[in-house]
């Protein structure tokens, strides 16, 4: 895909399960417990039309009483999984922030009369990081982090995702991130 290809082609807006903590990176028994949704992961990009300009990212793992997009430059891992084996604590994912990204997301959310703030601080949690090591494996796309809002209000949800669907025609990459347990219903 070039460069030129990105700014024209409209992006989509995504749901990316992310398994169970750091699962892709682990061994298991039976060793295939993960390889399905592994592998729908890892050709995820191929289906893209264009090379994604930015991902904007929404984990399940963060929420706050008012939507916050993260501005970090760099941003750092968290590691928001425990009991898991030590080396998962060492893994990476050197991705860029897009503090430029943020600013826009949370003036295109303040214009449609949400509340909204920059965390200059808030690093990545497992839920963006543990997806897009197998999606992006590069690690060469700004990502940048948005929150949930607390109250998990639909209303306001779906209002943030109408203020948000312009940047899809400037190359970013709106992605969902979750993981429904198989016993909910």
């Amino acid at each position: 895909m070039s460069s030129q290809s990105t700014a024209a082609a409209r992006q989509p807006s995504l749901f990316l399960p992310h398994g169970g903590g750091p699962c892709f990176f682990m061994e298991w028994n039976p060793p295939d417990t993960w390889t399905s949704m592994a592998a729908f992961l890892t050709g995820l990009a191929a289906g893209l039309t264009a090379r994604p300009r930015v991902l904007l990212v929404i984990s399940a793992h963060w929420a706050e009483e008012v939507f916050a997009v993260g501005s970090h430059p760099q941003p750092p891992l968290i590691y928001d999984y425990y009991g898991f084996p030590e080396h998962t604590y060492r893994l990476s994912y050197p991705a860029p922030g897009g503090p430029a990204l943020a600013k826009q997301v949370k003036g295109l959310l303040q214009d449609a009369g949400l509340a909204a703030r920059e965390e200059p601080a808030r690093g990545l949690d497992h839920g963006v990081f543990v997806p897009l090591k197998l999606v992006f494996p590069e690690a060469d796309i700004p990502v940048v982090p948005l929150s949930l809002r607390a109250d998990l209000d639909p209303a306001a949800h779906l209002a943030a995702g109408r203020a948000l669907a312009p940047l899809r025609d400037e190359g970013v990459l709106v992605l969902g991130s979750g993981m429904r347990s198989p016993s909910a219903r």
